[in-house]
């Protein structure tokens, strides 16, 4: 059946489909983001099916009769990396890695395909196989033979190059350059990374070789696609940091074989990305000074333990409506804590500006940091610096109350390792025996742990 080409148009923020343009979008309710979009159909308007190659004949079976096996996951050689997504690879997976452009993505990838002994092959869109060359003596790793470039971004012939070179990982720098001749459309439009994503899918699932792909973000900080292609891969991994800064923190954002809720943390260095082993030692930042305003919080993310600093300036307000900012912490969350301080704690900082930061330019969402942001908000408001070797985690509730927060005694070992001789937690907090080199401060109520900070 001939097939014909239909114009369609697609919401850039959701993905949402009209047959007209819309000025705001009935989904996500955003403005001007409809974009023109041509697709390929038969008669009846259908897209049509995959090519015969990709399709393989399945039967449902009961799921009791499905045999179950251990998964051997593929270690990438990095264990930074390898804590992200869980422990590996897991083949057959879909991979998605993004990040703004210039922060580091294709070379954490370029740097793990030179050090896995597994065949890899390295497909880009965007840069040429010298160009590629340069880049990889640049990160001063020895040339791997298992690594195969080819620069290519024709998504229909991917088949035939995997054929060709039979590797054990496929990359894809980027899959907003990628095109098909399916799809009319430009490269880098919602239904061209649509329609490449799908197809990669199912090269992925049929030859059970997991595939990575790297991927742009918008200017709102989205990967560019738009959230579509969070829903159609396995893996998805956020690449944050900033340009000016050494730091880079890879986060997972979905993963369906692991948890959510771990860090990677990598230092940008003139020959590639080195991975920080022990991420307190750079969160805790100038703490040797006795400054007012900082104080330091025993902190999760997943299963892993840091001490971070947390920085905190409130100064008389220069203009009519104080401000308040916060870099690394829920700003809402700051207006939360300020609004306890105001009416359980009685100090007045209704009418001051208060700045909010954590060191290291790292995000944290865990609400043990309430009771260590309240310590530096109160310490920079009195002027008055926190004694040295004091450490302290707690959430804190709309009474003033503090209540416990989940895995206490690894946050007391990892601030004993590195020195600190007292940790002041919520009293109701339920944990083995410390170390004899750390002391255990439990208090109940927030003006307790401000009497015990500054008396």
């Amino acid at each position: 059946m001939p097939a014909k080409t239909k114009t369609v148009y697609v919401c850039a923020g959701c993905g949402a489909e009209s047959a007209k343009w819309i000025g705001r979008c009935p989904q996500c309710g955003e403005w001007n983001t409809y974009q023109e979009e041509h697709i390929v159909v038969d008669k009846k308007g259908v897209p049509p099916l995959a090519p015969a190659g990709l399709i393989t004949e399945v039967k449902p079976v009961p799921l009791s009769a499905v045999e179950g096996r251990d998964v051997v996951r593929l270690s990438t050689a990095n264990v930074e990396l390898d804590r992200v997504l869980g422990g590996g690879i897991v083949p057959g997976a879909l991979i998605l890695i993004g990040g703004e452009p210039g922060i580091g993505k294709s070379t954490l990838v370029l740097q793990m395909a030179m050090q896995l002994p597994k065949r890899v092959l390295y497909v880009s869109g965007e840069e040429s196989i010298q160009q590629i060359k340069l880049r990889a003596d640049r990160i001063s790793r020895a040339s791997s033979e298992n690594c195969m470039v080819v620069s290519d971004t024709r998504i229909d012939v991917l088949q035939q190059h995997i054929d060709n070179t039979r590797p054990e990982i496929v990359v894809v720098d980027s899959i907003q350059t990628m095109q098909t001749e399916r799809t009319d459309s430009l490269p880098g439009s919602i239904s061209q990374i649509k329609e490449c994503t799908a197809v990669l899918m199912r090269l992925a699932k049929t030859l059970n070789i997991p595939i990575i792909l790297i991927g742009h973000i918008n200017k709102d900080g989205q990967l560019a696609g738009p959230k579509v292609l969070e829903h159609m891969v396995d893996v998805v991994l956020q690449f944050e940091g900033d340009r000016n800064h050494l730091y880079r923190i890879l986060r997972s954002i979905k993963n369906r074989f692991g948890s959510t809720n771990e860090i990677g943390i990598f230092e940008m260095m003139g020959d590639g990305l080195r991975e920080v082993a022990n991420p307190s030692e750079m969160l805790l930042g100038n703490y040797a000074a006795d400054l007012s305003g900082v104080a330091i919080a025993a902190a999760m993310e997943g299963a892993r333990p840091f001490l971070i600093e947390t920085q905190a300036l409130v100064s008389t307000a220069a203009y009519g409506t104080p401000q308040r900012s916060a870099m690394g912490f829920d700003v809402r969350r700051m207006n939360m804590l300020l609004a306890v301080l105001e009416k359980r704690a009685g100090f007045k900082i209704a009418a001051k500006d208060v700045f909010l930061n954590l060191a290291g330019g790292i995000k944290v969402t865990d609400t043990a940091l309430d009771l260590p942001v309240a310590a530096a908000v109160l310490s920079s408001s009195t002027d008055m610096p926190i004694q040295r070797g004091v450490c302290m985690a707690g959430e804190i509730g709309l009474s003033g109350e503090l209540r416990p927060v989940a895995r206490t005694d690894q946050r007391v070992r990892e601030a004993a390792k590195l020195g600190f001789s007292r940790i002041i937690i919520p009293e109701a907090t339920r944990l083995p025996p410390p170390p004899d080199s750390i002391e255990l401060c439990r208090v109940s109520r927030l003006a307790d742990a401000f009497r015990l900070l500054f008396q």
